[in-house]
This record gives C-alpha cells, sequence and structure tokens, in this order.
C-alpha cells in the first residue's frame, strides 16, 4: 500500500531524483547505450526490442526526426549484429496529425526492416489512439508486411473484440495489462479483472495461432503462462515472454534458464521523464526506489 501511495505521488518528486533511479530502466540517452545494453543481454541469452523515447509529437518536423531515429536504429542494429527488433510509438509518426503521412512514415519503416530481415511493434498508447493503430497495423498487413505486430491491453474491454478483427495469417501480439489512465467504462479497473482479462485474451490469442509477447511482471500471470504452455504443449516458437529493462532481473532470468525465449524492453533517448513516471505509477514497488534516493537509503 505504500509503495502504492509513493507511485501515486510521484509527479511531485524533482526531476533530478527520478532521473537518478530511472537510470536503471532506460538504457541511456544515445543509441551507443542502447547497443551496450543490448549486447549485454543478448549475452545473458535474452532478445530486445528497442524504444525511441518521444511520443505524442505535434509537429511535422519532429515526426520527420522521429522517423530518422527509427531508420537509424534499424540501420545500427544491422551494422553490429545485435539481436533486437524495434518498438515503434505511432504518435511519434504523425498520428495524431496526419493519418496518411503516419501511414507513410510506418510503411518506410517497414521497408526497412524488411531489408535487414527484421521485425517491427507498434506499440499501443492511450485509448484515443487504440482505434487508428490497430487499423494502421491493418493496413500494412494487407500491402503485404508480415513483419510487423501489435499490442493488445488486457485492461481495455474492448480487446477480445480486436482480436477477432485481427488478420489471421501471421498474427503476432504483444499481451501486456496496459498503464494510461483510462475510464471505467472502457477499462477495467479491479486488480484481479484485468488479471483474468489476461488470462482469457492469453488463450484467446493462442488458439487462433498468434504468436505472443507474454508481457508481464505478475507472478501469478507468469505462472498461469507457465500452466497454459504446458497444457497445451506449446513450442517455444510459439510464443515469448516480455519484460522491461530493470525489473524483476532475477525473474528474468529464471525464465530464460528454464528454455523460454526471453525479449526485453529497452529504452532511450532524451524524453525519459514521461516514460519513466509511467513506469513508476505501473510498477508501485519501483516507486520505493524513489523514497530511497530521496533520503539516501542504498
Amino acid at each position: 500500500m505504500l509503495n502504492f501511495l509513493i507511485s501515486r505521488f510521484i509527479g511531485y518528486v524533482p526531476k533530478p531524483i527520478v532521473k537518478k533511479v530511472s537510470t536503471r530502466y532506460i538504457a541511456g540517452a544515445k543509441l551507443d547505450d542502447a547497443i551496450r545494453v543490448i549486447r549485454a543481454l543478448n549475452g545473458s541469452n535474452a532478445l530486445a526490442t528497442v524504444d525511441v523515447l518521444g511520443e505524442f509529437v505535434n509537429t511535422t518536423e519532429q515526426v520527420t526526426l522521429s522517423m530518422a531515429h527509427d531508420i537509424e536504429v534499424l540501420d545500427t542494429f544491422f551494422r553490429e549484429h545485435v539481436l533486437s527488433n524495434l518498438s515503434i510509438k505511432l504518435t511519434s509518426l504523425g498520428l495524431n496529425i496526419d493519418y496518411e503521412l503516419c501511414c507513410r512514415n510506418v510503411k518506410k519503416i517497414l521497408e526497412c526492416a524488411t531489408q535487414y530481415n527484421n521485425f517491427v511493434r507498434m506499440d499501443m498508447e492511450d485509448s484515443s489512439c487504440t482505434r487508428k493503430t490497430l487499423d494502421v497495423y491493418k493496413r500494412m498487413r494487407s500491402e503485404g508486411f508480415t513483419n510487423t505486430g501489435v499490442v493488445l491491453q488486457a485492461y481495455m474491454r474492448r480487446s477480445a473484440a480486436d482480436i477477432d478483427a485481427l488478420p489471421r495469417e501471421n498474427l503476432n501480439v504483444r499481451l501486456c495489462k496496459g498503464i494510461y489512465i483510462e475510464p471505467e467504462s472502457i477499462a477495467y479497473k479491479g486488480y484481479e479483472e484485468v488479471r483474468n482479462n489476461y488470462k482469457l485474451l492469453l488463450r484467446k490469442l493462442i488458439d487462433t495461432g498468434a504468436y505472443v509477447g507474454i508481457a508481464t511482471h505478475d507472478e501469478a500471470l507468469i505462472q498461469d503462462a507457465y500452466a497454459l504452455i504446458n497444457e497445451r504443449n506449446l513450442p517455444k516458437t510459439a510464443y515469448e515472454f516480455q519484460m522491461l529493462l530493470g525489473v524483476r532481473e532475477e525473474r528474468r532470468s529464471q525464465i530464460i534458464r528454464d528454455g523460454h525465449r526471453m525479449r526485453v524492453y529497452v529504452p532511450f533517448g532524451d524524453d525519459w521523464y514521461g516514460y519513466s513516471t509511467r513506469r513508476l505509477k505501473e510498477n508501485p514497488q519501483i516507486a520505493m526506489n524513489v523514497v530511497k534516493s530521496l533520503f539516501g537509503i542504498s
């Protein structure tokens, strides 16, 4: 409860303190920092997906810069021979400015990824973006791109219906709980409600033949996924576990030792504050680290 209360007031914590804590969860400001972290993850038998921090941009100049950064990331992965794919936020590529502009930018990124035999995940943002993000995903799939996936959030009431509307062939979905604050009319609010819907959605995705990124740090959901994998006798190529950088590292290592594929979400960039505060609100246990930093407790 204390951790939860701390996380609710994280916006009042001085930015230098948040930055100090966030260094565990963000690779750094530069792409070189991300490459260093990816190499370490690859050395421990983990894969990565990289997020260039920055979203909800509002000028075409910022959009152009964001797309250039994404292309640079893919170029660098290929040149440096690291095992990582790319996660993109569509608002950074013009989703809220011009839908067609966003589609053109996503297409260019997917074309680059195709050239390198790499994969691009379209991240999910708040509910104002859900329909448009899924529309972009379906459009790119209809144009022949199979090297892309999308994200569904278990707290959203619409997610089960969204699964039904997605293309079946080569479907690739990251399933997470969801972190944005949404009204109860469209999102489950109860802790067990969200957990139960996560379990239902995971089974629904597996039943459709989707490749699923099981993105959770929740031990109950990890154990449920283990049970489902054993029950369905799923091959290791049918799914992967996913975790955030710096969170539950020992559990991450154990999942790898258990023989499962693991991918770690590696954010980098200058726009660290918004990401950090969302992560702290999502993971109340992390918030205690802020208090320790405030009072110099190791």
